[in-house]
């Protein structure tokens, strides 16, 4: 069960949890703003979730985040769901105190710091092609959508599911959807976000290269020790750039962070303070 000391409380809570980097993050980020603070992982199964959450606020933990599996089921167990997680269906950070338990969801937002402010891309007025229809879509769709891009084109495996996913924005006319087969070889994208799971499965790509071009930026929201294997496509397929998602994980977390102790830290310094080889972050064409 839960053990909380006396500084403030703060965790991760999935299943699987033992790849997470947030207990590395958030500790850099305390020493950064001088804050004493305890962040841990926890391994947390789905029939453990509730129990586990309102046991953490009962010894007096003060925040926390969720990753897979549960970033929609959390929302049951919450008394007030922010506007950004309201729109994603899904929570990835909780704010908790004596009286009530907040979800919101910084995701988007992370991705979006990591483009505009570490790689310096203006999202208005660019065509973006989202690869995928699953809770990381709906989560970086609004923050997205806000930032005035052309247009933006969900594909997916299945069409219809594209289709769900957009339908929650029914009324943004620069929002469509399709399936990955349905893809138009003359269309063109300024900006590809793959957000399927195949860096996590490993499968074969199976999407259509005409998507890129030499003014393409490419990025993946997965992340690893490696160029991932999206990555490695794009550039193959003669994308400008390639980037994996180590800045928005970090970027996420410093939103999370934000929130729980109303410091913004500084995350310019936090890739390097991690070890993660800058070369693989970021792929660019030769």
């Amino acid at each position: 069960m839960v053990q909380l000391i006396s500084a403030d409380q703060y965790g991760v809570i999935g299943d699987p949890i033992s790849h997470s980097q947030s207990p590395s993050i958030h500790k850099l980020f305390a020493q950064q703003l001088g804050h004493s603070i305890d962040y841990k992982a926890y391994h947390v199964s789905e029939n453990q979730l509730e129990s586990f959450i309102y046991e953490f606020r009962k010894k007096g933990g003060r925040g926390l985040n969720i990753t897979l599996p549960h970033k929609t089921t959390a929302l049951k167990y919450v008394d007030i769901i922010n506007p950004r997680a309201k729109e994603a269906d899904a929570i990835n950070t909780l704010i908790i105190d004596e009286e009530k338990i907040i979800g919101d969801n910084t995701d988007g937002i992370g991705l979006i710091n990591d483009l505009e402010i570490n790689f310096n891309q203006s999202l208005k007025n660019k065509r973006i092609l989202i690869l995928g229809a699953g809770g990381a879509t709906l989560g970086i769709l609004s923050p997205l959508l806000k930032r005035e891009p052309k247009n933006i084109l969900v594909a997916n495996r299945t069409a219809s599911k594209a289709k769900i996913v957009t339908s929650k924005f029914k009324s943004n006319f620069s929002l469509d959807a399709c399936g990955i087969n349905e893809l138009d070889p003359e269309q063109i994208f300024d900006i590809i976000i793959n957000a399927t799971s195949i860096g996590i499965t490993k499968q074969s790509i199976n999407f259509p290269s005409f998507v890129i071009t030499e003014n393409t930026v490419c990025y993946d929201l997965s992340y690893s020790y490696e160029p991932t294997l999206f990555m490695r496509w794009s550039i193959e397929n003669k994308a400008k750039l390639a980037i994996q998602g180590w800045g928005m994980l970090i970027e996420q977390a410093a939103a999370s962070y934000c929130l729980w102790r109303d410091k913004k830290p500084n995350t310019s310094s936090i890739l390097k303070q991690l070890n993660i080889n800058a070369s693989s972050q970021v792929l660019r064409r030769l």
